[in-house]
């Protein structure tokens, strides 16, 4: 697929996106090796504005189209790149670059004016964990169907959706960046560390070695083993399932658990309690709460407690 640029050049596009119902199926295409590269980021970021703007759509299924990988690793060659033209620096100076590189990203023009900068390397860096942290607080339901190997930046990018399905074979999952001589860059250690802990992830990101599908389902990084033939059709399902539920509802949900769930409890009460009362007066909440009432009436009991109904709602998604 090479669509023509305004300018007449001719590119790839890295995320081949294709929709089955309320769902997006997004194939990342970077052959020959399947390394993620700015662009896919960039163009991943794209996906997920257009999933959280599109009504029509609950949920995104990721997956590969290389025949053995999700994802390698992000392009290497970029990361030294720009490491060798940088001066050593400590992390203290870096935070404060990055500080830098976010507000002049919120300027108008600002992306261009980095481009053409030493802070460029920076400004790449700073994309990739927005795009992650807008997949993860998302409207929509995101589903990684990891169809082989997943390391480094493939791995990130799958931490960041909220469910991991892993296809059964001969592959692994990893966080190889220590072998280079630096950490994960964008999440790994981070949410790895708040899906598994402190000391799994620690292990997984100083090992910097493959787990096999089977490891990885037992200590929780992935939900689900699936046969290969079968991983894209039980990812899509799931999505589907879950991307009927209503979108405002799914947003408040993954940030409550996600942005509180990370702060002090008190502070997290706080968050949790914004977003459950920003959800109720919402059209879709609405409607489901008046159905509830309404089904609740009919029976003289309560409607939650009702088998059929709650059949119902869950295969709908909400109470109608």
């Amino acid at each position: 697929m090479t669509p023509t640029c305004p300018g007449g050049r001719m590119t790839h596009r890295t995320v081949l996106v294709e929709q089955h119902g309320n769902v997006l199926v997004a194939r990342l295409d970077s052959p020959p090796s399947a390394l993620m590269t700015r662009e896919m980021v960039l163009e991943l970021g794209a996906l997920a504005r257009r999933a959280d703007a599109d009504p029509a759509v609950g949920a995104v299924v990721l997956t590969g189209t290389h025949a053995s990988r999700f994802l390698a690793h992000f392009d290497v060659r970029l990361i030294h790149g720009g490491a060798k033209r940088s001066p050593k620096v400590s992390a203290s100076v870096v935070r404060a670059g990055l500080r830098l590189t976010g507000a002049v990203l919120k300027v108008p023009g600002g992306s261009a004016l980095l481009a053409r900068s030493p802070l460029v390397g920076l400004m790449a860096w700073e994309q990739m964990k927005d795009v992650l942290h807008a997949i993860e607080t998302s409207s929509a339901v995101w589903v990684a169907a990891l169809n082989g190997d997943t390391g480094g930046g493939g791995c990130e990018l799958a931490l960041a959706c909220d469910y991991r399905f892993m296809a059964d074979g001969r592959f692994g999952i990893s966080q190889p960046e220590i072998l280079l001589g630096f950490p994960p860059g964008s999440g790994g250690t981070q949410r790895l560390a708040r899906l598994l802990g402190g000391r799994r992830a620690l292990q997984i990101s100083l090992e910097g070695t493959p787990i096999s599908p089977a490891e990885a389902q037992e200590v929780g990084l992935v939900d689900r083993v699936v046969p290969p033939d079968a991983l894209l059709q039980e990812a899509v399902e799931h999505a589907g399932r879950l991307g009927r539920r209503p979108k405002a509802a799914i947003g408040a949900v993954k940030r409550a658990v996600r942005e509180g769930g990370s702060l002090p409890l008190r502070e997290g009460l706080r968050f949790e309690g914004a977003e459950w009362l920003a959800a109720t007066t919402t059209s879709e909440s609405l409607e489901a709460q008046r159905a509830y009432l309404a089904r609740t009436k009919e029976l003289g009991d309560v409607a939650g407690l009702d088998p059929a109904t709650l059949e119902e709602a869950v295969a709908r998604g909400r109470f109608a």
